[in-house]
């Protein structure tokens, strides 16, 4: 599901605001397909500057090598696609409602369309997939997406759109993917992406 929504030619962000961008785009890749030899490689070089989230982004980079691409593939698979079934279930419907494709998907492509976000021509996955939720919001920072008022997505409106689409569940499943029985480079995964939750949820109250 990589680039599951269409971009426009983002306008030069500050630095900070591009780190975020890059752990959205990050935890999205992660989750759209299983990382190849050259990006395992390339996570073994990941470094975290302390506190729960670097723990998480040192423990990422380390599963990252010790890991095999052919193992990782595999249990990609068995968590998240599965032969009658996956592990996982990674969509904000399912989290919040117990069934896909439930109301808060259609409140999704409400949102979606109001801040210009459109779907990727190709992709087959529901829009609230864990994976395509973080390219949004990688987008939304990077300030690629086209709001139909003509307005910026400020820092108040990524927020609006983290609480409603990211924060109200998906800080659960990356906790549920830590524990899954068959995860292994994946709990690190999950770690990440719990740590990096929290400490976004926290700068949106301290912007407040």
């Amino acid at each position: 599901m990589s680039r599951a929504v269409d971009h426009t030619v983002p306008p030069a962000v500050a630095e900070e605001e591009l780190l975020r961008a890059q752990v959205y785009t990050l935890l999205a890749r992660l989750l759209s397909r299983a990382p190849d030899a050259d990006f395992l490689s390339a996570l073994s070089g990941v470094a975290g500057e302390g506190g729960e989230f670097g723990a998480a982004l040192n423990q990422l980079a380390e599963a990252a090598r010790d890991s095999d691409p052919a193992a990782v593939e595999e249990e990609f698979t068995t968590l998240f696609i599965g032969v009658g079934g996956s592990e996982r279930t990674p969509y904000g419907s399912y989290y919040l409602t117990g069934f896909l494709n439930e109301k808060p998907l259609a409140e999704l492509r409400v949102d979606m369309a109001r801040l210009g976000i459109a779907r990727a021509d190709g992709v087959t996955e529901p829009e609230d997939h864990i994976a395509a939720l973080c390219e949004m919001m990688a987008g939304l920072i990077g300030g690629e997406f086209a709001p139909e008022d003509g307005g910026t997505v400020d820092l108040e409106a990524q927020r609006a759109f983290f609480d409603r689409h990211v924060g109200s569940w998906a800080g659960r499943f990356f906790a549920d993917l830590e524990t899954s029985p068959s995860a292994r480079f994946y709990r690190a995964v999950g770690a990440v992406g719990r740590g990096f939750l929290a400490v976004e949820a926290r700068a949106f109250d301290l912007a407040a």
